[in-house]
Parts: structure tokens; sequence; C-alpha cells
């Protein structure tokens, strides 16, 4: 069962922190490394998952994740388009793909993923969006539309979760209001304990 919670981070020290705190699930999200600095990072973090029974999402690097064993790839529409989805099958790696609009979500549910996810659902400091947010709405229907989990992301805090849930949302993906929190263990506790 996918948890209700995960949060995005950019390393594999991130990991290793977090991890102590009773994650279980967390989806590495590697920006601007070297290549030998990427599979180090999905390395070390496997390993640090695997001691800790948790799962690992790998953003984007879907050969390293095949490579290494990961439990899922995390993949956007531009990257989808790139890759191998019979070799990300057939290695056992459970699949989960990003989706802003309707166009989207059809190239996503032709992929067969383990999950959907959606954002941003509220405006986000993280990233320049070309996308408008999406509401609570946008959830419901989201998820009258799909097979699988679906996974809310963007601009999410703990304080907006409960709306987040009711909407329809099978589990939070979370970022900023994690790792730029100024306690980040304690915010990751608050976020367990809901």
């Amino acid at each position: 069962m996918f948890p209700k919670f995960y949060p995005i981070v950019p390393d594999a020290v991130w990991i290793a922190h977090l991890i102590q705190l009773g994650v279980k699930a967390v989806q590495l999200r590697i920006k601007e490394a070297s290549p030998e600095d990427i599979e180090r990072d999905i390395k070390a973090s496997l390993e640090t998952c695997r001691t800790h029974g948790c799962q690992l999402i790998v953003n984007d690097y879907w050969r390293q994740a095949i490579d290494h064993g990961a439990d899922y790839v995390h993949l956007g529409q531009e990257d989808l388009a790139e890759a191998d989805l019979k070799a990300i099958g057939k290695a056992g790696i459970r699949l989960g793909i990003s989706t802003h609009t309707d166009d989207e979500l059809d190239i996503a549910l032709a992929a067969d993923p383990d999950y959907v996810a959606l954002g941003p659902i509220y405006e986000t400091t993280l990233k320049k969006m070309k996308y408008a947010p999406q509401g609570l709405e946008r959830i419901g229907e989201w998820k009258r539309k799909i097979p699988c989990p679906l996974i809310a992301i963007g601009g999410i805090t703990l304080e907006r979760a409960p709306s987040v849930y009711a909407a329809g949302a099978d589990s939070i993906a979370v970022v900023t209001d994690i790792v730029k929190n100024k306690n980040p263990e304690a915010r990751v506790n608050a976020w367990l304990a809901l």
C-alpha cells in the first residue's frame, strides 16, 4: 500500500536523515548533478531505504533506477516520451507519472502507471510552473478518472493537507514544506502523525 505522505528531497544525505523518523516512502529528485553524483546518490539512497524498509522513488533517472533496483521511477511528461517503459516494467519497477492537463492524463494512463501525480495543487515557489494551480476540485475529477492511486503535489502544507485528502488524494508529495522548513524533522513528524 502506498503511504499517505512522502517527502521529495534533493540527495542521499536528506534521505539518510529523514528516514530515521519513520518515513515509509521518499522521492529522490536530483537536479544539476554530475553523472557520478547521480549514481552515488541513487545507490546510497537505495541502500538506506532497504535497511529501513522504505520505498525509494527515483525521479527522472529511469536507467539508474533499473541498474540499482529502485522500487519506483517517477517521470514527467518529457521524460515519459523518452523512457523505455518495457525495460522499466521488465525490471519490476513501478511507475509514477506527472500530469497537469487532460491530455497529459490520457498520455499517462496509456502507460499503465502505478500512480498518477497531479500538480501543482496550489501555487508553488519551488520552481516556475507553466501551469496554474489545479485546485481541490481537480483532485476529485482526476480521482474519478484513474484506476490507480492519485498523488497530489505543489504548494501543499501540513495545514492544507486535510482538505487535499478530503478532495480525494490518496497521497501527498511534499517538497518545500519539508526542505525549506526551519525544523524539517519536526515537520516530518507532524506529517507522519497526520
